[in-house]
């Protein structure tokens, strides 16, 4: 495995991730609050608080579901290379 694949395996698991993220926090939200999310938070019209909300909610969930995607493939390549792809070799 090379730049290449890392780019391939790290970016897509990350997508994956994120897009599955997403959803449940939309899930998340409907069943908490009983309505679907704020499709356009920066809309004037949206409440702070529930555009604030949403801000934090589903961009924690896509932080952490991509972080989690992103160390799951490291450890894979490593498992299968031996090593960590260049671009997160620590010095």
């Amino acid at each position: 495995m090379g730049t290449f694949a890392w780019r391939v395996l790290g970016t897509g698991s990350a997508v994956v991730a994120a897009a599955l993220a997403e959803r449940g926090a939309r899930g998340l939200w409907r069943v908490v609050t009983g309505e679907c999310p704020p499709e356009a938070p920066e809309d004037p019209d949206t409440r702070w608080g529930e555009a604030v909300a949403w801000a934090l909610i589903s961009g924690a969930a896509v932080a952490i579901a991509r972080l989690i995607a992103t160390r799951r493939a490291a450890e894979y390549y490593r498992a299968s290379t031996g090593e960590l792809p260049k671009q997160l070799r620590q010095h």
